[in-house]
């Protein structure tokens, strides 16, 4: 018998929404909100995560996963009214790529 025990996703919402107009269009309300989530499934190889978290016009945040070729990305992220939107990019590891033959040496056939 084979066992598979995976953690498939974790999910966390916490919104602040504040006051909401009939008309359905709220201009006043202060945007205050954190997420965050994970997914780590042993058995597909699927590792990724993400937080944010918003306080009025600031909104900083993170999110990583595993690449295809062995390498891990996390990408750390904010804006704001002064800065716009900054990301930050790292990849953590060396790129394991297949050995055999070269894509370029492979028959295409249209």
């Amino acid at each position: 018998m084979f066992k598979v025990i995976a953690l498939v996703a974790c999910l966390v919402v916490v919104v602040s929404a504040g006051y909401y107009e009939l008309d359905h269009h709220d201009y006043y309300a202060y945007p205050k909100y954190k997420f965050e989530y994970g997914v780590q499934d042993p058995h597909t190889g699927d590792h990724k995560s993400q937080w944010e978290h918003r306080d009025g016009e600031v909104v900083v945040g993170s999110y990583s996963l595993d690449e295809a070729d062995g390498t891990h990305r996390v990408v750390t992220y904010n804006s704001d009214d002064h800065n716009g939107f900054q990301a930050h990019v790292q990849r953590v590891g060396h790129a394991q790529h297949p050995h055999g033959e070269s894509y370029s040496n492979i028959d295409q056939h249209h």
